[in-house]
């Protein structure tokens, strides 16, 4: 939740002001993991001239630095977080032992990978990883929709859906990796400095329709009818 410091009294916050916190909340882990590690990339090797396994294992720093200072701020590590640093950390040491430049751009697939095999074998269990968020996102916190959930979450029906919704999205996230990691050993790294970022983005697309389709979707048509009709 984003806190904003009190107004005064003379001058009431405006109903824009926490969109626009909310907005960068939501931008801000994108432009540093995304955006400001190309263009450190370009910067350095076109304009100064680095070589490619510089330019790289530089911008890979970035993101690192970010989920180490979110280690530091929030005083916990959780998985997600730990993986993300070891495979950057890993990532930059092995384009240096190597000198292949390509080694980094190839760990940004094995990321995508582990999570996506993750995502993948819990949609196989009784707690897919992905229904956490889902529920949130239907639920909202209402107490209706809540109890809604609680009562249909027995179902054989809503369990499919579940299982389908984060198995979808690991899907859709192994693709993303087989995809750059061809892409990582077929074509220019300047390519794939900007396609990599460009093959994520289109998996994460097409996770949110396919997986809205079928699962969210359906979830949430049928917490809509329980709230309505609840037996």
């Amino acid at each position: 939740m984003i806190e904003t410091p009190a107004a005064p009294a003379t001058a009431p916050m405006s109903a824009a002001e926490p969109q626009r916190g909310t907005l960068r909340t939501l931008l801000m882990p994108l432009a540093i993991d995304v955006a400001a590690p190309m263009a450190c990339y370009y910067l350095l090797h076109g304009a100064f001239g680095t070589s490619e396994v510089t330019a790289l294992a530089v911008s890979g720093v970035i993101p690192a630095a970010r989920v180490i200072a979110g280690i530091v701020r929030d005083r916990t590590l959780n998985g997600l977080a730990g993986l993300t640093l070891a495979v950057n950390v890993a990532g930059i040491a092995l384009s240096f032992v190597t000198g292949d430049a390509r080694m980094m751009i190839a760990k940004d697939s094995a990321l995508s990978g582990v999570i996506s095999l993750f995502m993948m074998l819990t949609a196989f269990t009784a707690r897919p990883v992905m229904t956490p968020g889902m529920r949130a996102f239907i639920t909202r916190g209402n107490a209706a929709r809540e109890a809604a959930w609680e009562r249909l979450a027995s179902g054989a029906r809503f369990r499919r859906a579940e299982r389908r919704f984060t198995g979808i999205w690991g899907g859709a996230l192994l693709a993303d990796c087989v995809a750059r990691l061809i892409g990582a050993f077929t074509l220019p790294v300047s390519t794939m400095v900007w396609l990599s970022n460009v093959l994520l983005i289109a998996a994460l697309a097409v996770g949110l329709v396919v997986a809205g389709a079928f699962g969210s979707g359906p979830i949430m048509w049928m917490i809509s009818n329980e709230v309505r009709d609840p037996r």
